[in-house]
């Protein structure tokens, strides 16, 4: 049977079911949904409502005239900080439907720890996970989140078979990749109970790099399923998705690696990357196969030194100035095979298996030695490298509230920045400059196997924290000029330094764009207020 031929007009539908949830006042229950990961001060709201049903989530639309989808509140942009109305949390929704081949329909309230633990008894395998294994299904679709692994896998978007939508109107929408496609002339049209809305395209250029967060997706002839996913649940309510699967789930190693400068980092980061990208072009069965690489900086190693973190996750840092955690794939192999490979790697006699060519690798690299495993099946010790990387933005934010007792209006100041990999040297430097111009503490970390990291400064004083500010916003530009985007992972937000970086990637008409967009979907601007664009 042929596929159907795609259309540019999408249908809508009346809720299934009925509706039974009430909005709730409270006081203690909205108390507990006014901040978000990123503690924005200030958020209030009139009620809070956990829907159980799209039928519900349709009735509280309808009904309310300001409204914020939340999940597990993990957002760092202060996207999910309440400004007023109804806090629609979809927490509750949290049902996996089915599991069919290399396919999981889900609830938008399944939190990934759920889906992970529940695929892994089938030995399949989500791949596309931010760091945090809290975040909710329905949350990381509409900030299009990625995690480390992007270098292999892509982002959530590559990954989304298909949504169920809930519009501002209350009405129903049921996209399926690859059926509604945008019209030549740049539009879509989604035909409702009042007749036909046309939704344009904006017609900006989006940056061409792994992972991007920033604002509506825009490509000619693109796929209408693609304008929801990373629209900060400001065009309709995520309530149901069909997400693709890998299957046999990969068996995962973790590699530490310190190197004496960042040059000598980067070189060996660049030749994994090589060598990985040649594994899968190839499908060799023996080949290195490297997921994702993240990297700490100079700094951060002090502060890992500092709060004695290499100490209590027993990982020598001695004379590192550079260090990756480097995630690595391997076919099925038991703890005992994997230390009998590790042994025998540089044995002529020795078997050729992905972990051997990683041994030889590292011997022809002169790191054998100082290279920390974490074998399969090594679960403690894979959990302490990934502790280690973790250490380092704990250990800046707890600088930053030390600051904060003595200067009340410090802030963290931090970016999050992606730049395609052979720029990415240049996009260091100019963190570097930036920052040591303006006299500032700093330290960067981030997914390097993408060019995505996170350039954040340590300020101790209010003035420090606005020069901060200054220095993002530069960097901002100075990414996009090297042809990346200076909003990678985490989204917009409410955050105004970030909505500034938006307004500077796409421009005053690139704004505009966005908002018709909006206004096409959104006429009353109930859905989301002041995320993406100043709440006025």
């Amino acid at each position: 049977m042929n596929p159907p031929v795609p259309s540019s007009r999408a249908v809508t539908r009346p809720p299934r079911g009925e509706a039974r949830t009430r909005p709730s006042q409270d006081p203690d229950l909205i108390a507990s949904v006014l901040e978000d990961a990123a503690h924005f001060p200030g958020g209030h709201a009139q009620a809070v409502a956990y829907p159980l049903s799209e039928a519900d989530v349709s009735a509280l639309l309808r009904d309310t005239a300001a409204v914020l989808p939340t999940g597990a509140q993990s957002s760092l942009t202060g996207g999910a900080t309440p400004r007023g109305g109804l806090v629609l949390s979809l927490a509750r929704m949290n049902r996996i439907l089915e599991i069919s081949g290399n396919r999981v329909r889900v609830e938008a309230g399944v939190p990934l720890s759920v889906l992970a633990e529940t695929l892994a008894e089938q030995n399949l395998y989500y791949p596309p996970v931010p760091t945090y294994p809290g975040a909710l299904v329905g949350g990381v679709i509409a900030t299009n989140a990625a995690g480390a692994a992007t270098f292999k896998y892509g982002t959530t978007r590559n990954w989304v078979e298909s949504i169920t939508v809930v519009l501002a109107s209350g009405e129903v929408i049921d996209l399926e990749r690859g059926q509604v496609q945008a019209h030549p002339d740049g539009c879509f049209e989604i035909e409702g109970a009042q007749g036909i809305t046309r939704v344009p395209v904006p017609p900006y250029r989006m940056p061409d790099v792994p992972k991007l967060s920033a604002g509506y997706y825009a490509a000619p002839g693109m796929d209408l399923i693609d304008l929801f996913i990373g629209a900060e649940g400001t065009l309709g309510v995520i309530t149901e998705a069909t997400l693709r699967l890998v299957s046999p789930a990969p068996t995962l190693a973790g590699l530490w690696l310190n190197f004496p400068s960042e040059v000598r980092g980067l070189e060996v980061v660049s030749r994994l990357r090589e060598i990985s990208q040649a594994t899968w072009a190839s499908r060799d069965p023996n080949g290195i196969d490297v997921a994702a690489i993240e990297m700490v900086d100079a700094r951060c190693l002090t502060i890992l030194r500092e709060d004695g973190a290499d100490r209590r996750l027993n990982v020598n840092l001695a004379g590192a100035q550079f260090a990756v955690l480097a995630q690595v794939e391997l076919p099925p192999l038991s703890l005992d095979e994997a230390y009998e490979q590790l042994a025998e790697a540089l044995e002529d006699e020795a078997l050729d298996t992905p972990l051997a060519r990683l041994v030889r690798f590292l011997a022809e690299q002169d790191l054998l030695e100082s290279a920390e495993f974490a074998l399969p099946g090594d679960t403690r010790r894979l959990a302490q490298l990934f502790a280690l990387r973790e250490a380092v933005p704990e250990g800046v934010n707890a600088r930053i509230k030390a600051a904060q007792r003595q200067h009340p209006g410090v802030s963290k100041a931090a970016a999050d920045m992606i730049v395609p990999f052979e720029r990415f040297a240049e996009a260091l430097e100019l963190y570097r400059r930036g920052f040591e111009r303006r006299g500032l503490d700093y330290a960067v970390w981030g997914h390097v196997s993408d060019g995505n990291v996170h350039p954040n400064a340590l300020p101790r004083t209010e003035a420090e924290y606005r020069l901060a500010q200054e220095a993002i916003l530069e960097f901002g530009l100075e990414v996009a000029r090297l042809g990346g985007s200076p909003l990678a992972e985490h989204g917009v937000g409410k955050n105004p330094t970030k909505q500034a970086l938006l307004r500077g990637l796409y421009g005053d008409a690139g704004l505009e764009a966005m908002r018709a967009v909006k206004q096409a979907l959104d006429p009353g601007w109930k859905l989301a207020p002041g995320n993406l664009f100043a709440q006025v």
